[in-house]
């Protein structure tokens, strides 16, 4: 199973406060720990909202929206994607997680929807167009 860990975004982090030596090292440490265990499949910090942008959608109107946006308990500061055999290994390996942020934070833990999650409307045509693109992504990096 697949799940991508979020970690939420807060005051700090949305204006630009980069991390310590120290969190940088236990990070490090703790991505170490996630590699060899073969868990990481990858794992990236995110610049702050103020250097991003969100298109909406609206039938055929697209709309650019320019950030920084407001609501920074609904924004990602990073993230990891991650292999585990269950959402209880999820967790308990953010359990081990050094505090991402200064002070309070909170991460978020979602699993990956897979193929077969996807039922008859995923049909033997998509699945091996799916299956061809990541072929192909695979091959490019």
């Amino acid at each position: 199973m697949r799940f991508m860990i979020i970690v939420k975004a807060t005051r700090d982090s949305e204006a630009g406060v980069m991390p310590s030596e120290q969190l940088l090292a236990e990070m490090g440490k703790f991505n170490e720990e996630l590699v060899k265990a073969g868990v990481m499949l990858a794992g990236e910090g995110l610049h702050p909202s103020s250097k991003g942008a969100r298109v909406r959608f609206a039938g055929d109107s697209r709309t650019v929206i320019d950030g920084p946006f407001a609501e920074t308990k609904e924004l990602i500061a990073g993230f990891w994607l991650w292999q585990v055999k269950s959402k209880e290994e999820a967790i308990e390996w953010v359990k081990r997680c050094p505090n991402p942020m200064l002070g309070e934070s909170e991460i978020e833990i979602r699993q990956v929807f897979e193929a077969e999650d996807f039922g008859a409307e995923f049909t033997p045509e998509l699945r091996a167009q799916e299956e061809r693109l990541r072929g192909e992504i695979a091959a490019k990096h």
